[in-house]
Parts: structure tokens; C-alpha cells; sequence
């Protein structure tokens, strides 16, 4: 049997609700506009996206792509760091032994039950006191070769900046990790018990079952979920600002600032946050459709 797309048609009921919504986005515009007595000024605000460079004769990032694309880089590294501590922590979750589980169970009340400002906060300070010196990262930074550095540019965005970038990193990944390792538990607990039974009675250990039984099917049903987290990510990656990491939300306060244009480059912020995360929700759309055929 063909299968056929569904043509989405617009009853009269659609277009009273568009007009309505139309109606009231220009009454809350004109009441905001006469409220504040705000003297909106758009000129400039472009060179705060791109400017040209006289020296390399082209346009380059200015402050606010600058943050923007320091928050992609959080996002995707915070992302992949996550998604290795939700791992490790969900199948701790869902073992037999009794200390991986309350070892996975205590960090993940830990951190679902306190604020992300006041968690990102504390744990910023322990990981530049304690952990970053351990990693050696400033003196890699500072002994690295030309070619390393632009590598480390590309990865991690200005050379100088990198202890706090990675340092914004970890905490990103420390506080999405929680919940992952809860996505990654009940993609485990999804697999029905009767598949697991069977997995034992033909010989196959823990290890076994879970790589070739359990995580395939569970990967397929956490996919949607994860890529629900990423996106909250993107916009969780602004709480960094907190400990100076010159990100997206950091550079348009001192854009804000420093302009006078408060409304005009919050409004361009937004769009730029929208815009990445409406992006990733159609990729991810996609994604899911592909798995889903393929898991057919």
C-alpha cells in the first residue's frame, strides 16, 4: 500500500486564530513601545555581528558571533562529555551491586535538587582549584606550537581563554550528565524483562547481554530525549556566563552595556538562540524519522 503525505489544509478556525494572534502581537508592540518611551536605534548593531577587517580585507566575527559560536562549542563538548557520564551512571543505575547504584543515585538527587546557578557556581571553583591544575591545561596552552594553537582555536575558540572555556565545559557536562543518566536508565529498563531472560538461559553474561541485547534496543529509544537535552543545553550553556566563560549570554550583556541598545541586542540574541535551536530540533526531527524506518 503507497503511502501518501497528509496536504495540511486552513479551515476558517485557523485563520481567526492567525488574525488573533497577529492582532495581539502589534496591540502588545504598540503598548510596549508607548509604555517604555524606549528610542529604538538598529544602526550599529549589525557591526556587533560582523565587521570588517582593514588588515585581512574581510569580514570577521565581532562579540556577539564570537559568543556565539563559544556556545556552540560548550554545547557540543558539554554534550559529548554528558553523554559519557550518563552512560557509565545509568548502567550503574540499573546493575545488581549495591554501591554503583546508590554511588549514581546520590550524584544524580545531588544535582537535579539544587539550583544549576548555585551548582555551577561551587563547582567552578573546585574545578579551577583542584582539577584544572591537574590537567596541566595552561601550561599545554602555553607550550604549544603555532599549528597546535590554531587547532586548539578551531576546538576551543581564543588560546588565552581555554582554562575557562574547558572549565565551563565540565560543569555543562557535570550538571546535564544527571539527566542523562536518567534518559539512559529508562532506555535500559524499557527493554522488556523477557529479552533480558532469555539473554541468561542461552549463557550470555552481564557484559554480553548488555552490548549486544540491551543497549542497541535502548539507543534507539533514548535518541529523541538526548536530542531534547542537547537543545536545552544550548540554552543551559548562559548559567557560564556566572564564572566569566565569553559566551553567547556574557558578550551581549557587555554588548548591552556598552551600546546603550539593551532591547535591540537582547532581541538579536534571542533570534540567534532561536535559530540554533529550532535548527537542531529539525535535524533531530529528521534523525528520529531515519531511525525509525530503519528500526522497522
Amino acid at each position: 500500500m503507497a503511502s501518501h503525505r497528509k496536504r495540511l489544509r486552513l479551515n476558517w478556525i485557523d485563520c481567526t486564530v492567525f488574525a488573533v494572534l497577529i492582532a495581539a502581537t502589534a496591540y502588545v508592540g504598540y503598548r510596549v513601545d508607548s509604555v517604555l518611551e524606549y528610542q529604538w536605534d538598529w544602526s550599529g548593531i549589525r557591526d556587533y555581528l560582523y565587521r570588517w577587517d582593514e588588515d585581512q580585507q574581510r569580514w570577521v566575527a565581532n562579540l556577539l558571533m564570537q559568543g556565539l559560536y563559544t556556545t556552540l562549542r560548550l554545547a557540543l563538548w558539554g554534550i559529548a562529555l554528558a553523554a559519557i557520564v550518563g552512560v557509565a551512571f545509568g548502567i550503574m543505575r540499573t546493575g545488581r551491586r549495591l554501591f554503583p547504584r546508590m554511588l549514581s543515585r546520590a550524584y544524580v538527587e545531588l544535582v537535579r535538587n539544587i539550583p544549576p546557578l548555585v551548582f555551577v557556581f561551587i563547582f567552578y571553583f573546585f574545578i579551577s582549584s583542584q582539577v584544572m591544575p591537574l590537567l596541566g591545561v595552561e601550561e599545554f596552552v602555553r607550550d604549544a606550537t603555532p599549528g597546535t594553537l590554531a587547532w586548539l582555536e578551531v576546538l576551543f575558540g581564543t588560546p588565552n581563554l581555554i582554562p575557562n572555556v574547558i572549565s565551563g565545559v565540565l560543569c555543562l557536562a557535570m550538571l546535564e550528565g544527571a539527566y542523562v543518566t536518567e534518559i539512559v536508565r529508562a532506555g535500559i529498563q524499557s527493554v522488556p524483562k523477557t529479552q533480558v531472560e532469555a539473554g541468561f538461559s542461552v549463557g550470555l553474561s552481564r557484559w554480553q547481554l548488555m552490548q549486544h541485547v540491551i543497549l542497541p534496543q535502548a539507543v534507539q529509544r533514548v535518541v529523541p530525549p538526548l536530542a531534547g537535552q542537547f537543545i536545552t543545553l544550548v540554552k543551559d550553556s548562559s548559567i557560564v556566563s556566572l564564572i566569566s566563560v565569553q559566551e553567547l549570554t556574557y558578550l551581549a550583556v557587555e554588548t548591552a552595556v556598552s551600546t546603550s541598545r539593551i532591547f535591540e541586542v537582547w532581541i538579536i540574541v534571542a533570534f540567534l538562540y532561536f535559530g540554533v535551536c529550532f535548527s537542531c530540533a529539525l535535524l533531530f526531527n529528521r534523525i528520529e524519522k531515519h531511525m525509525a524506518v530503519r528500526g522497522q
